[in-house]
């Protein structure tokens, strides 16, 4: 029997999120095995008059993928997924892997490969600049257990979280991307955190469900070379199948000096990959009511309530503040009393302390108004 709430997200992925219209195409790419809910997509897609396009993969299979692979493999097959990305219009990206550390292994060297000669053309040049595109997770016993869940307990939580009424977020997100907008110096203070920037001049971005799934941030940029200070995340983030701790890193004039981690020479190397790898091309307030806890899943974890995240590597088109990479790390801040507290001040003012908003004009977008 379907669960209802598939048809529910499906309908949302296809009339909402990426809102096909008749005579278009959407490419569904699912990585793993959910083909209930790829299937659901595709039926919802042909209902609205699109044209869905389906790509299967295995995470197992990629893992073998990665390891032999070449420059020139990665090229010859970034050439044609990029013919493939340019026809069609929208973009959904479903991953509900059984295991996220299954290209642990996978080296560096390797990794980069697939960064720079795949990922960077198909994805950063084509999908994300030229499709309407959303990207989601799908609920699997893996994820249950990294929250610390059972499985029926974290697809309540899920569907909670991304189908909630991102018509309203929207709404109330104004308020913030008015003050952004306005705004020139960023303060945040913390525990291990010391940090400033320019946002001047960079325009601020609602995230309400029409990009990602689960959704729930609003982002901007820093002025490139205007970062100092020093910042150390609280929040655990996976990269390349590894999962790293404790990041601390140093800025000055935008540019990460002196980066440590419970693997530095690992972390290093992930900043050492280009020049664009060591500066900040995104910065953004976490405001989804739903998600309070880190499930070791950037997606979600990235729009915590009461969280920020500060993302060293490329910069998105909408907020072009200059920074080109291969990387785009979102590293989460919670700054929640439970996880150590913290301030946030634009232009000398204080706007949210200890996770909350704290001016009448922002109040709306606390957890308590949302829900």
């Amino acid at each position: 029997m379907k669960d209802p709430r598939m048809l529910t997200l499906s309908s949302q992925l296809i009339r909402y999120c990426t809102a096909m219209q008749p005579g278009e195409r959407v490419l569904v790419e699912m990585f793993g095995h959910q083909p209930e809910l790829v299937a659901a997509v595709v039926n919802e897609a042909y209902a609205a008059g699109a044209e869905p396009v389906v790509r299967l993969r295995d995470m197992t299979v990629m893992r073998a993928l990665m390891r032999g692979a070449t420059q020139a493999k990665w090229a010859f097959e970034a050439e044609n997924d990029a013919a493939l990305m340019r026809g069609v219009q929208a973009y959904i990206g479903i991953r509900a892997n059984d295991n996220s550390f299954e290209t642990g292994d996978v080296s560096a060297e390797k990794t980069e490969l697939y960064a720079k000669h795949y990922s960077k053309l198909v994805h950063g040049q084509i999908r994300v600049p030229d499709t309407r595109w959303v990207v989601l997770r799908y609920p699997t016993p893996a994820m249950a257990q990294a929250a610390k869940m059972s499985l029926e307990a974290f697809e309540d939580y899920y569907f909670a979280v991304c189908t909630l009424d991102y018509a309203n977020m929207s709404r109330a997100m104004d308020a913030l991307v008015k003050r952004l907008a306005a705004a020139d110096k960023v303060r945040i203070t913390g525990p291990g955190t010391e940090l400033t920037f320019s946002v001047k001049g960079l325009p601020p971005i609602k995230c309400d469900g029409r990009i990602n799934i689960p959704d729930g941030e609003v982002f901007t940029a820093p002025v490139r070379g205007s970062v100092n200070g020093v910042i150390t995340y609280n929040t655990p983030s996976v990269h390349a199948g590894f999962e790293f701790t404790n990041i601390r890193l140093e800025f000055v004039n935008g540019k990460i000096v002196n980066a440590t981690a419970n693997d530095t020479q690992r972390i290093n190397k992930v900043f050492d990959m280009d020049e664009g790898a060591r500066y900040v091309g995104e910065f953004a307030f976490g405001v989804n009511p739903y998600i309070t806890e880190p499930v070791q899943d950037t997606l979600f974890d990235e729009k915590i309530a009461g969280s920020f995240h500060f993302t060293p590597g490329h910069c998105y088109d909408e907020c072009n503040n200059g920074n080109k990479s291969a990387l785009h790390w979102d590293l989460v801040c919670i700054q929640r009393p439970e996880y150590g507290g913290g301030e946030i001040w634009l232009d000398d003012v204080l706007i949210r302390k200890d996770g909350l908003f704290v001016t009448d004009d922002l109040l709306c977008l606390n957890p308590s108004a949302l829900k």
